[in-house]
């Protein structure tokens, strides 16, 4: 399973930035290529989200930290 990790920033505080897992059973079909270039599927999961910019994002390979999905 890949698991898209993403750094998301407040809109209303540019220096307010978390991490988020984003991977969900909709974006379980995401390859490893597919995420490094800019999967498409973030974009659709970034529109749940207009109060805050994607400022980055990163792929890895494995289970979520405690085994369970995000």
């Amino acid at each position: 399973m890949i698991r898209i990790i993403v750094v998301l920033c407040s809109l209303s505080s540019p220096t307010d930035c978390h991490e988020q897992v984003v991977t969900t059973s909709d974006l379980a079909d995401v390859t490893m290529q597919s995420c490094l270039v800019g999967a498409p599927q973030i974009a659709t999961w970034m529109a749940q989200h207009p109060g805050e910019r994607l400022a980055a994002w990163r792929c890895t390979i494995g289970k979520p930290a405690g085994g369970r999905g995000a």
